[in-house]
């Protein structure tokens, strides 16, 4: 039987309560983004009716053409996509969370984007973004991602720059690991950062499959997509 938005934003909520309960944490402490890729704007409208502040999406072009439609809205964007470098000043303007940074390079073009041609911070005050550092959880270096042994350094770098806030570390479970497993793993890089970077405590992890298991090994930030919105649209 088909289910409206309503009621699968209800049945999520409900689950990420009984997970968090079950993991001895308190609800409050989870952040659930809603992942809208290849939905339309309208869909967006429907789930601020329904009182979701948090939304993701992971395709530059896509988002920014969302963000600028719904832009009287009180909407929190995070971009959850790869990113390229040349899309760091683009994605600034419209992205208050970006989950995805996993290479110095990409630092460096954020860092620079916060700034004029002249080198002096935009609207003479530093914009800051929210920063999560991704972490590759696979030996697949085209799935986007800093290996989990050099976490710290990109960690430190991302640290350093007075236009980012970084927040913590974020991956994706891979599809052939126990999400469980994985997330531990995804915890312990959390922890390693936080021996130098304390503030650094959140953890972007979990998606319509595994947020139960992420919310059990302290996910912080759930990416839920189908479970809510429902089959995506064939992209175009």
């Amino acid at each position: 039987m088909d289910t409206t938005l309503g009621e699968r934003v209800a049945l999520v909520n409900e689950g990420i309560a009984d997970a968090a309960r079950a993991a001895g944490r308190n609800i409050d402490d989870i952040t659930t983004i809603v992942v809208t890729k290849f939905h339309p704007a309208q869909l967006v409208r429907d789930l601020y009716d329904l009182g979701v502040r948090n939304i993701g999406e992971n395709r530059h072009q896509e988002a920014e053409a969302k963000a600028a439609e719904l832009a009287p809205l009180d909407l929190t964007w995070h971009f959850i996509g790869q990113l390229q470098s040349n899309k760091a000043r683009a994605v600034r303007k419209y992205a208050q969370v970006l989950h995805s940074v996993d290479r110095p390079s990409l630092v460096n073009a954020l860092a620079n984007a916060a700034m004029t041609p002249e080198g002096l911070p935009e609207n003479n005050a530093v914009e800051v973004l929210d920063c999560f550092v991704q972490l590759n959880l696979t030996q697949d270096p085209g799935r986007g991602g800093v290996q989990p042994a050099d976490v710290v350094e990109l960690a430190e770098l991302v640290a350093a720059q007075p236009s980012l806030n970084l927040l913590g570390v974020m991956a994706v479970a891979p599809l052939d690991e126990e999400p469980r497993v994985a997330f531990a793993r995804v915890k312990a890089a959390s922890e390693r950062v936080q021996t130098v970077i304390p503030q650094a405590n959140f953890i972007s992890a979990g998606m319509s499959h595994d947020y139960a298991a992420a919310i059990a090994e302290g996910a912080t930030h759930l990416r839920i997509g189908s479970a809510i919105t429902g089959n995506r649209p064939v992209a175009g």
